[in-house]
């Protein structure tokens, strides 16, 4: 009798604690939150259904946060998803790493007009790369025409490929030795093409400057002042610490899922794409990055000046790129900022209004063995970034006019 008294008290409690609630919001709030956070889960369950083992999306506004969650953490276990779990977050890594170079020009100790081999002489050559002729610039926005060396280190892409050659370390000085045996895509300045191999020669500028690591300057510069406790560059160890889910990647159309949770390290060890973060810390990064405290005005003006991305790169229409961050347009209008990041297994997209009041991640913890299902799954989560971004709008969201395009008056690009 005691027990059923006190589930009608709470009961009563609860009816009139939602009705006081929907008094108290504005009429435009009352309609849009509960229809928001069900679109959401909509979103997520519709991702899940499409073959991702486990999703998670954390949404934050002036006003709340939301996190949603579908599928699981662990194929074995059937555990669900958790709600703010570590994860690797792959080339978003580029983010703060370009970020640093530019506090960097903005203390005066480098310009980003430096050629590369002002920074790091000798080491840009051969099969027509040279490193006289491309500068920090074009590091930063993918038009140096460098080859990428991802290729490279992935001898065998498949399940047996991942377990033998995961543990296999490389240098920075190896990386780009590896990319050295290719060719150019182009002359530098005069088309785009992402390539790894840009950021790592960017870790290395950031090491050659200073005398530190690119990951101690991260860390000092970046983690420590944002108090990203929960944001790690961990090198060559592979793991992920603490409450995390399992990725997996199929490695075939159709065939089995492959634990991927142990990184896969000839590619996910470098300034290219090595940190692990959480969603939280990384829309607290985003966020603190474009409302303008980490770089001094003319740095992130800087960073905010775009070119086109091709549209035959497999991005969203219409992206352009900035320096370490794309933009992203939205169908409402305007656009976002962000830098997806993907690996074996996982996919992470975090995304923020161009104020940075609003800003979502989307976190993907397994990727499929056919291109047809990863660009519908990729495509999926941009709507589900549209759909979030634009609800929000008239709380949070200013529409804002596309980026300003870069004229192109470098050394390179005359040269």
């Amino acid at each position: 009798m005691s027990i059923m008294r006190s589930r009608i008290s709470r009961r009563t409690v609860t009816v009139l604690a939602v009705a006081l609630l929907a008094l108290l919001l504005p009429a435009e709030s009352r309609a849009a939150a509960p229809d928001h956070l069900s679109q959401l889960q909509r979103d997520a369950d519709g991702l899940r259904d499409d073959g991702v083992t486990g999703v998670s999306v954390r949404l934050e506004t002036p006003h709340r946060v939301r996190t949603v969650r579908s599928g699981v953490s662990d194929l074995r276990t059937g555990h669900p998803v958790g709600t703010d779990g570590y994860l690797r977050i792959g080339s978003t890594t580029k983010t703060f790493v370009a970020a640093v170079l530019l506090q960097l020009a903005g203390e005066g100790r480098l310009s980003l007009d430096d050629t590369v081999d002002t920074w790091l002489p000798g080491l840009v050559r051969g099969h027509g790369n040279d490193g006289h002729r491309v500068i920090l610039r074009q590091l930063l926005q993918h038009t140096s025409g460098l080859p990428d060396y991802i290729g490279d280190v992935v001898p065998d892409l498949s399940a047996a490929g991942y377990r033998v050659n995961r543990w296999t370390i490389y240098t920075s000085r190896q990386r780009v030795a590896l990319a050295m045996k290719h060719p150019p895509s182009f002359a530098p300045g005069l088309g785009w093409e992402y390539s790894n191999t840009n950021y790592v020669l960017v870790g290395m500028v950031i090491e050659a400057v200073t005398g530190h690591s690119w990951e101690y300057e991260v860390r000092a510069r970046i983690l420590r002042p944002l108090r990203l406790t929960r944001t790690l560059t961990p090198g060559n160890w592979p793991f992920l610490p603490g409450s995390h889910a399992r990725n997996y990647q199929q490695f075939e159309p159709g065939g089995a899922m492959t634990d991927t949770t142990v990184a896969y390290l000839p590619f996910d060890a470098d300034a290219d794409g090595s940190m692990i973060s959480t969603a939280a810390d990384t829309n607290r990064f985003y966020t603190a990055l474009v409302q303008g405290r980490l770089l001094a005005p003319a740095q992130l003006a800087e960073m905010q000046r775009t070119v086109e991305v091709p549209a035959d790169r497999g991005f969203p229409p219409g992206t352009r790129d900035g320096l370490g961050m794309f933009w992203t347009p939205l169908s409402c209008g305007g656009g976002y900022w962000g830098h997806s990041g993907d690996g074996f297994g996982y996919l992470l997209w975090p995304a923020t209004a161009p104020d940075g009041r609003t800003i979502v991640t989307v976190s993907l913890h397994s990727r499929p063995g056919d291109e047809s299902s990863a660009t519908r799954q990729t495509q999926d989560v941009t709507a589900l970034v549209d759909r979030a971004l634009c609800s929000a709008r008239g709380r949070a969201v200013t529409p804002a006019a596309p980026p300003r395009p870069v004229v192109t008056t470098t050394r390179a690009a005359q040269a």
